[in-house]
C-alpha cells in the first residue's frame, strides 16, 4: 500500500511542472500559485466538514502550521511558479531535485531516528546525478534573471525540505488532510496579498481554457491528492524515504512526454532514468534491520519539546 501510494504521488507530481509551464502563458505566477491553494482550500473544506475530520487546535501547532506552511506554499511555491518564467522546466525539475539532499541532511541534523548512512548519501547523490543527466540539454542559463530563478528555486526547495523535517518532528498527531489545509491557509496568504498588490487583480486575468484546466488540474490532483497522500506517508516512513519522489518525478515528467505528445526519448534520458530507478532501489525498496517503530520519532504534541522553544 505505501509503495502504491508513494508511487501514485511521483506520476502526479511528475505532470504538474508540464501544467504550470502551460498555466504561466496566461497567468501571472504568485497569483497563478494563490488560486490553486484557494481552489484547494475550497475543495478541501466540504471534505472535512462531511468527514468531521477536526482542525488543528492551540497555538503551539498553528505557530508550526505557520511556519511550515510559510515555508512549504508561500516560498516554496512561489520560487517555482515565479523562477518557470526565467529557466526551462527541465532545469526546475533538476533545481527541484536538491530536495532529498537538503532533507537527508536535514533529518540527519533534526532527527535522531533518521540517522545519515553511506547508502542514504550515495543513493541521493546518485539519484541527482541521474536528473541531471536527463535534462543536461537543458541546463542552459541565460543572463541575470536566468540565473536569478535558479537560486531562488533552490532556496524554496530548501525551504520546503525544512518544512518536511518540522512536520515529521512536531505534526505527529495531525490528520493528514487537516495538516494540508492548515498549512495551505496560512501559506495562502502572503501569496494572495502579494498577488493583489503586484499583479492586480484576477478578475483582470485571461481566463482561457488552457489557464482554467491546469488551476483545476493542480489544485485537485497537484494539491489536495499529493499532500495528503505525502502527509499520510511521512507519517509511517521515513523523511528522506518520502523526499525521493523529487528525483523520480522529472523521469515521470519525461515518460508523459513521450506517451502524450509524442516526445522523443534519446538514449541520455534511459541511462538517467536506469541511474534514478537504481537509487530508489537503494533507499526506497531496500530491506532495513529492525529499528524502533518509526512511528515513535513523530512526537505528538503531548510529548514533543514545546515548540516555542524550537521555532
Amino acid at each position: 500500500m505505501k509503495v502504491i501510494l508513494w508511487l501514485l504521488l511521483c506520476l502526479i507530481w511528475g505532470t504538474t511542472w508540464f501544467f504550470i509551464k502551460i498555466g504561466l502563458q496566461d497567468l501571472p505566477p504568485i497569483s497563478f500559485a494563490a488560486v490553486r491553494f484557494l481552489l484547494a482550500l475550497l475543495i478541501l473544506c466540504p471534505i472535512i466538514f462531511f468527514k468531521k475530520i477536526p482542525l488543528p487546535r492551540g497555538c503551539r501547532t498553528w505557530k508550526l502550521l505557520m511556519l511550515t506552511g510559510g515555508l512549504q506554499f508561500s516560498f516554496n511555491y512561489s520560487m517555482v511558479f515565479w523562477g518557470e518564467q526565467y529557466i526551462s522546466s527541465g532545469l526546475a525539475a533538476v533545481l527541484q531535485a536538491t530536495i532529498p539532499i537538503f532533507g537527508l541532511i536535514l533529518a540527519g541534523i533534526f532527527l535522531p531516528a533518521e540517522r545519515i548512512t553511506w547508502i542514504k548519501a550515495g543513493a541521493v547523490l546518485l539519484g541527482f546525478s541521474g536528473v541531471v543527466i536527463i535534462f543536461l540539454e537543458q541546463m542552459q542559463i541565460k543572463g541575470f534573471w536566468g540565473l536569478a530563478g535558479c537560486v531562488g528555486i533552490v532556496m524554496g526547495a530548501y525551504a520546503a525540505s525544512q518544512s518536511v523535517i518540522l512536520v515529521k518532528k512536531y505534526a505527529g498527531g495531525i490528520n493528514p488532510i487537516s495538516l494540508v489545509f492548515g498549512q495551505m491557509l496560512c501559506g495562502v496568504v502572503p501569496l494572495a496579498l502579494y498577488g493583489l498588490i503586484k499583479e492586480g487583480s484576477p478578475l483582470e486575468f485571461n481566463w482561457s481554457g488552457q489557464a482554467l484546466l491546469c488551476v483545476l488540474y493542480l489544485a485537485v490532483f497537484g494539491t489536495v491528492i499529493t499532500f495528503w497522500i505525502f502527509y499520510w506517508l511521512l507519517s509511517r516512513v521515513e523523511s528522506s524515504k518520502v523526499m525521493m519522489s523529487a528525483l523520480l518525478t522529472p523521469l515521470i515528467a519525461v515518460i508523459v512526454g513521450a506517451v502524450f505528445l509524442g516526445e522523443k526519448l534519446p538514449a541520455q534520458t534511459i541511462f538517467g532514468g536506469v541511474i534514478i530507478l537504481a537509487s530508489i532501489g537503494l533507499i526506497v525498496f531496500k530491506k532495513t534491520a529492525s529499528t524502533p517503530d518509526e512511528t515513535t520519532a513523530l512526537q505528538t504534541p503531548t510529548t514533543a519539546q514545546p515548540l516555542e522553544s524550537k521555532i
